[in-house]
């Protein structure tokens, strides 16, 4: 009867023109070959499309080897010694050692001949070394490539190679939709309606299919789209930019071409990170009602929604459960908070640094001055966003990211986010001069202010003061008495 014998098959997944790069079927039938003349039958074959780096987990391989030292087989195939393993004599050793056989077709060597042990360990030996100057060399050749400026791997979104000599990069034809995915990202749309729009429009994703939010949020944070070389510290990890010996960032950007501008750059990054607000555009529509938005049903929580003549918990109104719904008449309660309203606002003392007027005060000069209160805002994100880059090389650095040969750069990295740091909050102290609040010093100014402000105005000035009102379920028959039933959630300062 026939012996048994395993094959163990390897490919790796990048191969080149070389005469060992044999396929995997090409290796199977010399295996298959090999048995049949020497009176062996084919057990299992075992297949790794994977390298044979140091580094790399072969899990066919290993089953291969247990089965060997398991004794489930007497003896193991392989189509040659680098394909068997490139860690050296130690992946040998123990099976020669133990009596176990090997056959290496290429190479003529069986291990079943004890003059071919020496021989065995030296071509596996060989294996490893050559593994190891090839990675030298190619670690050499990247890392020259990347300080000249050459992008190695496919074209980013938006992008393509100007010429193979430089591997510089220009902008290719979807250079416009890379563009207005950062704009769309930087007015306040999110990742997912982005993501809609294009597909909606039939635009193809990067990889030729539909658009998801997280494909838009890697785009957004890529330092490629800034003109830099970019590496990822850790596989799977985020890009950051590739530093030459020097610690400089290096261009990928062909003669002329321009990245995406550095401050659409900067808002699209502080609107993913949530440090500004949804653009009011894609907010939803603006309420009706004086206190529509503000009401709150004490019982469940809910809002309210206008019905009839009164302001109803929605929930209610729409036949969800609540147990002790809240209802008030409409002319009844808005007269009630726009008395406790004036009240608080003209008792307030802005000398004093009572919170509820200095509340007031943002609010007033983001409801007369928008583009000033936004430019604040965007300074104050700015200030948040430095102050997490510092954070996250901190935490980067704790996790070991920075041990090797990066760690050279932890220090001008640090010092640089410090440096926006402190760029970040001169910038946000420039805004801070004296508001005008003389509307809210006089109670027949502010009387007659309200008097003539439309609905619109009348709903803003009402949030200056209120953030919201809580009322609950009134006795049948009963008067409305607005200090039994509500209670108002003055406005407070915003925490910078």
């Amino acid at each position: 009867m026939a012996q048994e014998i395993d094959l163990y098959l390897r490919k790796s997944a990048i191969t080149r023109q070389r005469e060992r790069a044999l396929t995997f079927r090409a290796q199977e039938e010399r295996g298959r070959r090999w048995a049949d003349e020497h009176d062996y039958t084919v057990r299992r074959v075992w297949a790794d499309n994977l390298s044979a780096y140091t580094d790399t987990v072969r899990p066919e391989f290993d089953k291969a080897i247990g089965a060997l030292f398991a004794d489930e087989v007497p003896a193991l195939w392989c189509y040659a010694a680098d394909r068997f393993s490139r860690k050296g004599a130690g992946s040998v050793i123990p099976l020669l050692d133990t009596g176990k056989r090997i056959v290496f077709d290429y190479e003529r060597l069986d291990s079943a001949d004890p003059r071919d042990r020496r021989d065995i360990i030296n071509r596996v030996e060989e294996a490893r070394e050559y593994s190891a100057l090839l990675s030298h060399r190619v670690t050499g050749t990247k890392e020259q490539q990347r300080n000249e400026g050459a992008w190695l791997g496919g074209a980013p979104y938006g992008f393509e190679i100007s010429d193979r000599e430089t591997r510089k990069l220009r902008h290719a034809d979807t250079w416009p939709t890379l563009t207005r995915i950062f704009e769309s990202t930087a007015e306040g749309k999110s990742a997912r309606t982005i993501a809609q729009e294009l597909n909606d429009d039939g635009i193809p994703s990067p990889d030729g299919g539909t658009w998801g939010g997280s494909t838009i949020h890697r785009m957004i944070q890529t330092p490629v789209y800034e003109g830099w070389q970019a590496v990822s510290l850790t596989r799977g990890g985020r890009s950051v930019p590739y530093r030459n010996r020097k610690g400089e960032r290096v261009s990928v950007l062909a003669d002329g071409v321009e990245p995406v501008h550095a401050d659409l750059v900067k808002r699209a990054r502080l609107a993913v990170a949530g440090h500004l607000p949804v653009a009011p555009e894609y907010q939803r529509g603006k309420v009706k009602h004086l206190l529509s938005g503000l009401l709150r049903c004490a019982s469940c929580g809910g809002g309210t929604a206008i019905h009839g003549r009164s302001y109803r918990c929605y929930n209610y109104t729409v036949g969800k459960h609540c147990a002790e719904p809240a209802s008030a008449m409409r002319s009844l309660i808005e007269a009630y908070v726009f008395e406790e309203w004036l009240g608080a606002v003209l008792k307030a003392d802005i000398d004093e640094a009572d919170p509820l007027m200095l509340a007031v005060a943002e609010r007033w000069v983001a409801l007369t001055k928008p583009e000033e209160t936004e430019e604040h805002r965007q300074a104050l994100a700015a200030v948040k966003a430095a102050e997490r880059s510092l954070e996250r090389l901190a935490e980067d650095r704790k996790e070991g990211i920075y041990d090797g040969a990066m760690g050279r750069f932890y220090p001008r990295l640090v010092t640089e986010a410090e440096a926006d740091l402190v760029t970040a909050e001169n910038r946000a102290a420039e805004f801070g001069g004296a508001v005008d609040l003389t509307i809210f010093d006089d109670s027949d100014v502010l009387h007659a202010a309200w008097e003539a402000a439309d609905d619109a105005l009348r709903r803003d000035l009402i949030r200056l003061a209120i953030d919201k009102v809580t009322v609950t379920r009134g006795l049948r028959g009963k008067p409305f008495v607005g200090d039994v039933r509500c209670d108002i959630t003055w406005a407070t300062p915003a925490e910078h």
